[in-house]
């Protein structure tokens, strides 16, 4: 009697080959879900980062994982030289984090300033047509 109970016991129930199809359906389903949401950004991050390093020249300025700024004196293989102002540190080219757009921003009242002397001149010249 023994032997027939765990016989019962080892027979696919109702509906087995059909359970096995959801069971790899919703696996798939989730490793679906993990590419597109962690692997594939991942991926991406790592490319544009690849780009980044390799198009690093003299004279850009970087910000590194450390949080240093500086700009690139000299390029080597694996490595670079910055220079943080009075000091110069030879980093590895894997420590580099961003390259800061090297274009200032223009101050406020400079912007201003530009906007009302343009403003004047526009004025200017519409009162000399109106002559």
């Amino acid at each position: 009697m023994f032997w027939t109970t765990v016989a019962y016991a080892m027979a696919p129930g109702p509906g087995g080959e059909a359970q096995t199809w959801s069971t790899f359906g919703s696996l798939a389903l989730i490793f679906a879900v993990f590419y597109f949401l962690l692997i594939r950004p991942q991926q991406k991050r790592a490319k544009e980062q690849k780009a980044m390093l390799e198009a690093l020249r003299r004279g850009d300025e970087v910000v590194t994982g450390s949080g240093l700024f500086g700009r690139v004196v000299d390029l080597e293989d694996k490595t670079l030289i910055l220079d943080l102002g009075e000091t110069k540190v030879k980093i590895l080219r894997s420590s580099v984090v961003s390259v800061p757009s090297s274009a200032p921003a223009p101050r406020e009242k400079e912007r201003k300033g530009k906007k009302d002397a343009k403003k004047a001149e526009t004025d200017a010249g519409a009162r000399d047509t109106d002559k």
